[in-house]
């Protein structure tokens, strides 16, 4: 006789020991790569295995701090290959890895369009919008990194049809005015916190120079926020001088963080715990986990980038947004000494030497050097903060 007052369930909470998420089970099923732990030293080559249900090489990043939050995703497409058409009820970026493609997007009722996208570049695919990717090159492969909100959305409606290949569409999202549909993004000053570029499309975040300074994050950096047309997808991304590094901070989860340029390595550790130190060059990635202190450093002899992919803002607020900044920012004076001879040591190994002031370590107050010219800059913690 069933005993009733134990139902096994696999979509009740508790309901089914094993994986956390629903998402979780979903991923496992796919018989792909699945790559964890804290941080992915370079996406160009970590394993992929083939998909047979989407017809291209692919892995799952599911590193600490993702989890139940944010998807990320390699696809791989052979050389010359195009893979089949795929429509997802979910708005999608896509970050290229490595390669050059042609991306060609589509809905009911509207005529298709195409565009080339490179190394580096950043796009948008909106809910309900078919896509097919093809790689434009014959000689390498073409790495895709997709970032989407699928772990969130599946535990609301668990079954994956709901999701892949549904007829409902979105046509207004393919049916902006002509010189907006994958266009360049244009900035837009009134928007966040006064570093927004908004559009569907950047052409290569390891050269994107529309800066504005970023004075309270420290560095001497500058960052651009990155928001799209009618979409709560969005991130940043941060720059930094060679031989500096920005002052340790923490959020909430799900920040899925890539390298378009530089060389370097964060430290990141849970309030009074361990410290994991994650390297970094072009291609690498990381998350930190829920409300981890995480730190950047930039041990080579060039600027060095960090993009930030956000999360949905109510996992605690957007980008690098901190809730108590005495709390959630560690002053440069206020940090162990450590962090300081650490970095030291790191540019000693590789013949730099420090360019981080003396008085940053004695003034909690300092206040970076930046052209006469330019302007304010973002402001941490400023109304409706775009990520």
């Amino acid at each position: 006789m069933t005993d009733e007052t134990h139902p096994q369930d696999e979509i009740t909470r508790d309901g089914r020991r094993g994986s956390k998420y629903l998402y979780d089970r979903w991923m496992e099923a796919q018989g792909v790569p699945i790559h964890r732990g804290y941080f992915i030293e370079d996406l160009k080559t970590v394993e992929v295995g083939p998909w047979a249900e989407r017809e291209c090489n692919a892995a799952f990043i599911q590193v600490s701090g993702m989890e139940g939050v944010t998807e990320a995703r390699i696809t791989e497409i052979a050389p010359g290959a195009t893979v089949p058409p795929l429509k997802f009820a979910l708005d999608e970026l896509i970050y290229t890895i490595s390669g050059w493609g042609i991306a060609t997007v589509w809905t009911e009722g509207v005529p298709k369009h195409s565009f080339e996208f490179g190394p580096r570049s950043l796009f948008l695919i909106p809910r309900g919008s078919h896509r097919q990717f093809a790689n434009a090159r014959g000689d390498q492969t073409l790495r895709l990194l997709h970032n989407n909100y699928l772990p969130v959305a599946m535990s609301l409606e668990p079954d994956p049809g709901f999701y892949f290949n549904n007829a409902y569409p979105h046509p207004e999202l393919l049916q902006p005015k002509d010189d907006e549909l994958y266009a360049v993004a244009k900035r837009a000053p009134a928007m966040g916190r006064g570093a927004t570029w908004y559009g569907n499309f950047f052409t290569d975040m390891g050269a994107w120079d529309d800066l504005v300074p970023h004075r309270q994050r420290g560095g001497g950096g500058h960052v651009v926020d990155v928001s799209f047309p009618h979409s709560q997808m969005g991130g940043h991304m941060s720059v930094f001088p060679p031989g500096t590094y920005k002052k340790g901070h923490r959020h909430g989860p799900g920040r899925v963080i890539v390298i378009p340029a530089g060389e370097g390595y964060s430290i990141m550790w849970p309030e009074g715990g361990e410290k994991i130190i994650a390297p970094w060059h072009e291609g690498s990635m990381f998350t930190p986990p829920d409300r981890w202190f995480h730190q950047h450093f930039n041990v080579s002899v060039e600027p060095a980038r960090y993009l930030a992919l956000a999360p949905l803002p109510q996992f605690s607020g957007w980008s690098e947004q901190v809730e108590d900044r005495a709390r959630d920012q560690i002053e440069y004076p206020d940090e162990e000494p450590w962090i300081r001879e650490k970095f030291e040591e790191e540019l000693g190994k590789r013949g730099l030497e420090s360019l981080m002031p003396e008085d940053v370590y004695k003034d909690r107050a300092y206040k970076w050097g930046y052209s006469a010219g330019e302007e304010q800059g973002a402001v941490l913690g400023a109304q409706g903060s775009a990520p």
